[in-house]
């Protein structure tokens, strides 16, 4: 399998609802080291897995969404526990959309699954990976 990661960074402010959460109930921010690994079997007909450009502009462009944002006050995470296991699910189906609307290139239509992964310190970090 190969595979091909790009690198962006978000700063979000946000809280937590529950006990689980201690003292990250309360609100505060939160820098994110966030990359996204394309993967496939096979490379195109470039030899490439995914265009590095098209794939960090399209991760920039999901990212700058989020950036300087206060989560709580934005509509699609109403009710949501905005952590970093449920953000990197977000990124990830929101990059997915966009390999499947052309804006990786057409040979970005032969990867196969995708992997989202935010590093909120160099000691801990969540990913999602899915099928595309």
């Amino acid at each position: 399998m190969f595979s091909v990661t790009v690198r962006d960074h978000i700063m979000v402010a946000h809280s937590f609802r529950g006990a689980v959460f201690g003292p990250a109930q309360r609100l505060h921010g939160a820098t994110f080291t966030v990359d996204a690994a394309f993967y496939r079997a096979e490379l195109d007909a470039d030899n490439i897995v995914v265009d590095i450009a098209l794939a960090t502009r399209e991760l920039g462009d999901v990212l700058g969404g989020l950036n300087h944002r206060n989560l709580d006050a934005e509509p699609a995470f109403a009710g949501a526990n905005t952590t970093t296991e449920f953000l990197a699910g977000f990124v990830a189906d929101r990059l997915a959309d966009r390999v499947a609307a052309g804006g990786l290139g057409e040979g970005a239509r032969g990867l196969e699954r995708l992997a989202v992964t935010l590093h909120e310190s160099h000691v801990a970090w969540a990913t999602y990976e899915r099928a595309l």
